[in-house]
């Protein structure tokens, strides 16, 4: 996603997100017509949480990759545009998996229940 107010392509910084599970950084994962594209980049900052990724992008720090659900509202307001959307995949949405069990807990079922009707 990118702020509206951003330059041109040669100014863009880059925000990267480092998964500290792998220590490594997210690739950037584009398709479009059956071509796939990984994409490692490089930018002045690399956090370790999308959530100030998502501050940063739009506090017009630079681009950066997110999920869609986390730019939808400020996508609304008009503060941040997606950039490339003919390369971005549609996400089926998450996924759950959890023992196939005839009695979990109730807490379990609490958690099952409400995830399943969140959208």
């Amino acid at each position: 996603m990118q702020s509206t107010q951003a330059g041109g392509s040669a100014e863009h910084n880059y925000i990267n997100l480092r998964l500290p599970a792998h220590d490594c950084l997210l690739q950037w994962d584009f398709e479009k017509d059956g071509h796939k594209l990984k994409a490692r980049v490089e930018g002045h900052w690399t956090l370790n949480s999308s959530l100030p990724i998502q501050r940063a992008v739009v506090a017009e720090r630079g681009l950066a990759f997110l999920p869609e659900d986390m730019a939808q509202k400020e996508m609304a307001n008009r503060g941040l545009v997606r950039v490339l959307e003919d390369w971005c995949r549609p996400f089926p949405g998450y996924h759950l998996y959890y023992p196939n069990r005839r009695e979990h807990s109730s807490v379990l079922a609490v958690v099952v229940e409400t995830l399943r009707y969140r959208h």
